[in-house]
């Protein structure tokens, strides 16, 4: 029996919660068989208030993993997350062409969750010109949004779809804009734009604070049902079920986060 296959373009979390490790984690619990490319080593310093140090890993050695996978395995979807410099965004941009990956799911990481600025203005501009529109689906949050559109913040409903609207326009396919309950809607709504119409994914709002690698885990989820063959609008569906449960029965890893639960949606709580 043949099972579908996917590949994370990603960063390390040591704390397990994010990057391809929520990644891997999705995969599995949606029946879709992981492989991963490491880009970035994270590492939290408890001594510092679980400051975040990034450990950026060599373009030769990821352009190995790819190779590994790409040329020698084969795969259904494809998915980034952290990429971390101009090197790697154009190494990934140049594999996505050579092997023809149609089913790229973009999750256009530029911050760590809390931060309001972005770590590397070049670098999120690369993305945005050189990956964003080789992308079949990209998955911005509210700030992410915001940069690869060039507008301003982000405080309604009707932002969300023009930002949607800006990035359609840079060539992705497929746009969901994430995040509406932190604009004052009473509702967990994302905006899905597919270059006609404009789609709301709604959940309801869960209240805590316990979400790290949330927005790894939506994209993930959204890459896993694409390679098993499933529509986009019913991919996101699914993707939006998998999220809201694995938000719901997140839980606290120790003093300074709680990461979502990748096993909620199978066990059905």
């Amino acid at each position: 029996m043949s099972m579908p296959k996917a590949l994370t373009i990603a960063g390390s979390d040591t704390s397990g919660g994010a990057g391809l490790q929520a990644d891997l984690k999705t995969f599995q619990e949606l029946g879709v068989y992981g492989m991963n490319a490491l880009t970035t080593i994270v590492a939290q310093d408890p001594h510092r208030d679980w400051f975040h140090e990034v450990f950026p890993q060599p373009v030769h050695v990821l352009e190995k993993q790819l190779e590994t996978v790409l040329a020698g395995i084969g795969i259904d979807a494809v998915k980034t997350g952290m990429l971390g410099s101009i090197e790697i965004i154009e190494l990934v941009a140049q594999k996505v062409e050579h092997y023809q990956l149609k089913q790229l799911v973009v999750d256009p990481v530029m911050v760590c969750k809390g931060a309001d600025e972005a770590l590397n203005p070049e670098t999120d501009a690369c993305l945005r010109d050189v990956l964003v529109p080789k992308a079949f689906v990209v998955t911005p949050n509210l700030f992410e949004a915001a940069q690869l559109s060039g507008g301003g913040p982000i405080t309604s409903l009707e932002d969300m779809k023009a930002a949607a609207a800006k990035i359609h326009d840079l060539g992705a396919k497929y746009v969901i804009v994430k995040g509406g309950s932190k604009i004052g809607l009473d509702r967990a709504v994302d905006v899905l734009y597919d270059g006609k119409d404009f789609t709301l994914l709604e959940s309801e709002t869960i209240e805590t604070s316990f979400t790290h690698g949330a927005g790894c885990t939506y994209s993930a989820a959204i890459a896993a049902e694409l390679a098993k063959g499933r529509a986009v609008d019913d991919a996101l569906q699914t993707a939006k079920q998998f999220i809201t449960a694995a938000i719901k029965h997140s839980f606290r890893l120790n003093q300074y986060v709680g990461p979502t639960n990748h096993g909620a949606y199978r066990r059905g709580m």
